[in-house]
């Protein structure tokens, strides 16, 4: 078993800044791309960040310049740094790993979601 558990989620003013883990846990070989989703309320889920193994990294056009993926792989875990943030950025962030676990396989794994609400 594969589990995704993210941390750091809650309510900040605008501008502010917030920090978010996500650490894979279970049975692992080997993790590839990980990445941050996001889903605000009515809306569809959309990919924020990924980060590959080789630590390129990719962004939604606006993040880009705010927030910062970052991931450490002697510890399985994946971190979202986000800053200057905008009532905008209020979702539910899910953490996401493309992961080879004891099915010899790789398949990809979400976490159960982080709420952020950004508000005055």
């Amino acid at each position: 078993q594969v589990q995704l558990v993210e941390s750091g989620g809650g309510l900040v003013q605008p501008g502010g800044s917030l920090r978010l883990s996500c650490a894979a846990s279970g049975s692992i070989f080997a993790v590839y791309a990980m990445a941050w989703h996001r889903q605000a309320p009515g809306q569809q889920r959309e990919l924020v960040a990924i980060i590959r193994t080789d630590g390129s990294t990719n962004y939604v056009d606006s993040v880009k310049g705010r927030f910062t993926i970052s991931r450490d792989n002697a510890k399985n875990k994946v971190y979202l740094q986000m800053n200057t943030l905008k009532p905008e950025d209020t979702a539910v962030y899910y953490c996401y790993a493309d992961i080879l676990g004891a099915g010899s396989y790789i398949r990809g794994y979400w976490g159960q979601g982080t709420q952020v609400a950004v508000s005055s």
